[in-house]
């Protein structure tokens, strides 16, 4: 079970996991170097334990304690530090109206060809810069039965505490892996068997509801405004679009994705 260590000053540094967590660059590279992400919020971060993350460190006010007595149970001997939820805002930069966050230890990740590895609908990001999205997208691939996620080399961090909320726990239910090239990532995904979709509002798209999908089929999403690179979308066996009246070009690509992911998963069901 966690230890209950009460604190009361704001610089104790046995909080530096929780320091300035809206700083994204401090952020990026305190979290890789000690590898190590964050979880916020009471169902967030029993999703993450639930999910065999292991537990660094629980931050919460005292009022989580007995709900969250569960987790405490699971996190081993981690300490869970208690503080007032004004302590809790001066370490972390801003007012944590969910009361609780843990610190867990990051996994290293599978290799694309475990995560494809049985997988039937796949999504593929490009580029996807803004953590926000990427964890809306990862909301909408479990909510509508995709089986996996890859990533570009450039890809905003799934596991970062804004994709993690945003996602609200649903990064720990889907395998994902990250490209170690872009260039031919395509390529080497339709030669394990994929059709790769590209989903953009091109003229030469054919109509989402009307696409001819395979058993095997790999949705890929381009990244905020610019959409889908010219060679990826090139690349693609099928283009597809999300027809729309006139006047409105495109969606936001989280919005698209539920989309594209409720059709397909409407045509491709066993």
């Amino acid at each position: 079970m966690a230890r209950i260590e009460h604190v009361t000053h704001a610089a104790d540094p046995r909080l530096a996991d929780y320091v300035d967590l809206r700083d994204v660059e401090l952020r990026t590279s305190m979290e890789a170097e000690y590898g190590l992400f964050l979880a916020e919020g009471e169902k967030v971060v029993r999703r993450a334990v639930e999910a065999g993350y292991r537990v660094r460190s629980l931050l919460m006010a005292p009022r989580w304690l007995e709900s969250l007595s569960d987790v405490l149970d699971r996190a081993a001997d981690a300490p869970c530090y208690v503080a007032p939820p004004e302590l809790v805002e001066a370490v972390t930069g801003f007012h944590v109206h969910r009361g609780a966050l843990a610190s867990l230890e990051r996994r290293p990740l599978p290799s694309v060809a475990e995560v494809l590895a049985g997988a039937r609908r796949v999504v593929v990001l490009e580029d996807l810069v803004d953590h926000t999205n990427v964890g809306a997208v990862f909301r909408c691939a479990a909510a509508f039965g995709m089986d996996a996620v890859l990533l570009s080399p450039r890809c905003a961090d799934p596991l970062y505490r804004r994709a993690v909320k945003v996602s609200m726990g649903t990064v720990f239910l889907l395998p994902y892996a990250r490209m170690t090239h872009w260039y031919d990532g395509l390529a080497d995904l339709r030669a394990t068997g994929f059709q790769v979709v590209a989903l953009t509002p091109g003229p030469d798209a054919v109509p989402l509801a009307e696409a001819p999908f395979a058993d095997r089929v790999a949705v890929v999403l381009g990244t905020e405004g610019a959409g889908l690179s010219g060679r990826w979308t090139t690349e693609a066996d099928l283009r597809v679009a999300i027809p729309m009246r006139a006047g409105v070009d495109s969606l936001n690509v989280a919005a698209a994705a539920a989309v594209a992911f409720y059709v397909l998963g409407s045509r491709t069901a066993s």
